[in-house]
């Protein structure tokens, strides 16, 4: 099936020249003249998707060729744009910058190639003038098959700073599709791990989005964008499906949500439906009891070390959720969920499924892993091979059980993580659609436990 969806790539030289301002806006902008946006992020950034959906009012989704694999890129990409107008992919760091010693591989060019997608590169020009048509030369010419289509000049100071820009650029043969001037930074606070995620914002996520949304309309040639976006040729895959798996009864499984567990990836939820699961979501920071008739358990990524104190004053869902795994109940927990099943996080306590406490860190752990599974458990056997993601400021004391999740290397070869009765515990996020027999494995353990 051939299939033509409007798309463009923002991508820049590096991380901090704008790009996400610049995607998230445009997305705004574009969804403010009536048109149906679908939202991408290259990459495992669990954070702005969410920014991304306020924009369009769609599910943000990632695009990430290591952990899904380059030949899923194309499909999940047709099915999150489904039934849209254009569809605007956020890049990643610089626009050749990917997984670390394995070349091009889930860098935005990857992608951006994948996708057979014109790119708009998004430069900080606060320090420069002629200069820049060197350094957008030198990304345009440096792989011949990912186009460089246009540029957006960011932090220009002034009418005649502009002039030099556009000079330099017009001799170069590079399009200028839009400047924005120097302004006040848009409310986008962050701490340790990136930006606030929009659960704990949405008020003030909103006024930021409409802020970018109007620096992009007024600095950015939109008409030129869209049509940049409908050259782009038609696709030859076809769009993803979760693997439907008829099935009599639905069990339900409890997903966790609200401010301190943000991190998710749609298609986890997608891929535990098709499976035959009742998906439910819940608040760990607000609920005292599982969503009714309970019977399996996915706490992933977010933020739980924030909001501790509330966490561990919610006894009584903590106690729900130490009965069902104490139960043998299919239990699936990454990063954060590790966290909220240790036995205290800084010293508070939280569900005490795991023998085993959790506290902040200085160190940042950042990168991708090659991971197999070391014991059985509810998402895999022993054996199974699959790519994660570990993101993570905090230390889980011991870092592995009697029975460890997987084993992984890089960046150096350890065994991480926790499986016991129907608990799977550890600080790799994977994306589930690389390996679609763990969701169905999990909603087939929750029918017969």
């Amino acid at each position: 099936m051939v299939t033509s969806v409007p798309r463009l790539v923002v991508a820049a030289p590096s991380s901090g020249s704008g790009k996400t301002t610049v995607a998230t806006g445009l997305m705004a902008a574009l969804a403010a003249r009536g048109l149906a946006v679908s939202p991408h992020k290259v990459g495992p950034d669990y954070i702005d998707p969410g920014y991304h959906a306020l924009a369009t009012g769609r599910v943000g989704r990632n695009l990430d060729a290591y952990l899904c694999g380059a030949e899923l890129v194309a499909p999940l990409f047709l099915h999150g744009a489904r039934g849209c107008d254009i569809a605007v992919v956020e890049g990643v760091m610089g626009l050749y910058d990917g997984a670390a010693g394995e070349g091009e591989l889930a860098s935005t060019a990857h992608v951006a190639k994948l996708l057979r997608a014109p790119v708009v590169l998004v430069v900080d020009a606060a320090k420069q003038s002629r200069s820049v048509a060197a350094l957008v030369h030198g990304f345009a010419s440096f792989d011949p098959q990912v186009q460089v289509a246009g540029v957006i000049l960011n932090k220009v100071g002034s009418d005649r700073h502009e002039e030099l820009l556009r000079e330099a650029l017009d001799s170069a043969g590079m399009p200028v599709l839009g400047v924005l001037r120097r302004a006040p930074q848009v409310d986008t606070p962050s701490r340790h791990l990136g930006l606030v995620p929009v659960a704990e914002r949405r008020d003030q996520a909103l006024e930021a989005v409409a802020a970018m949304a109007a620096q992009v309309s007024a600095g950015c040639d939109l008409d030129a964008l869209v049509a940049l976006a409908r050259s782009a040729g038609a696709m030859a895959q076809t769009a993803w499906e979760a693997p439907v798996h008829p099935s009599g009864r639905r069990p339900v499984v409890a997903v966790a949500g609200g401010p301190a567990f943000t991190f998710s990836y749609a298609e986890h939820s997608e891929l535990l439906t098709a499976a035959g699961a009742e998906v439910v979501a819940f608040d760990p920071l607000r609920d005292e009891e599982l969503p009714e008739g309970t019977r399996g358990l996915v706490v992933g990524g977010g933020f739980p070390e924030v909001y501790a104190a509330e966490l561990s004053a919610n006894e009584p869902l903590r106690k729900a959720v130490a009965d069902l795994a104490a139960g043998g109940a299919p239990v699936a927990a990454e990063c954060a969920g590790l966290l909220y099943l240790c036995r205290e996080l800084d010293g508070m306590p939280m569900c005490g499924v795991l023998d085993a406490t959790a506290r902040m860190s200085e160190r940042l752990t950042l990168g991708y892993r090659d991971a197999v599974a070391v014991s059985d458990s509810v998402l895999a056997g022993a054996g199974t091979r699959m790519r994660g993601h570990e993101f993570h400021r905090t230390v889980v004391e011991p870092g592995a059980g009697a029975a460890p999740a997987w084993g992984v290397r890089a960046p150096e070869r350890r065994v991480e993580g926790f499986v016991q009765r129907g608990v799977h515990a550890s600080y790799l996020h994977t994306h589930w659609a690389s390996e679609p027999g763990v969701a169905r494995r999990f909603v087939e353990r929750c029918r017969t436990s």
